[in-house]
């Protein structure tokens, strides 16, 4: 079998590995999609709550959140990558953060703290 030359093979290697590299980061979570969500999650002092997250697709990896628990609304907007779904949020006047991962189901789990605080809270988000 003849090899071929370094330069040869190079030129063929860079495009394929770049639409690997396309194919694998620049689209959204696989499994994310429009639509509502149960919440299940624990506060940073350990109390639980129950409640709704809409998400809308607003651009190739951008969304628009929003959560109900109980009375309260908080919205925010997120980014994914591969798996990955990260959201900003403002809670009263204070910003907070939370990231999650994407199960092929489409279920997300994750993590969130606000801005200062010494303590994380976890969500889990099931598709309806």
């Amino acid at each position: 079998m003849k090899r071929l030359a370094p330069s040869l093979r190079s030129a063929l290697l860079a495009p394929a590995l770049g639409l690997l590299l396309l194919a694998g980061l620049a689209s959204p979570a696989k499994a994310q999609r429009n639509g509502s969500y149960e919440v299940n999650g624990t506060n940073p002092d350990g109390s639980s709550y129950t409640g709704m997250m809409t998400i809308q697709q607003v651009g190739l990896a951008s969304w628009r959140v929003r959560w109900q628990i109980g009375q309260a609304q908080v919205e925010g907007y997120a980014m994914s990558v591969g798996p990955i779904f990260s959201v900003g949020f403002v809670i009263g006047d204070r910003p907070g953060m939370s990231i999650y991962e994407v199960a092929p189901d489409g279920g997300m789990s994750g993590q969130w703290t606000l801005v200062g605080s010494s303590a994380i809270g976890t969500e889990n988000l099931t598709p309806r």
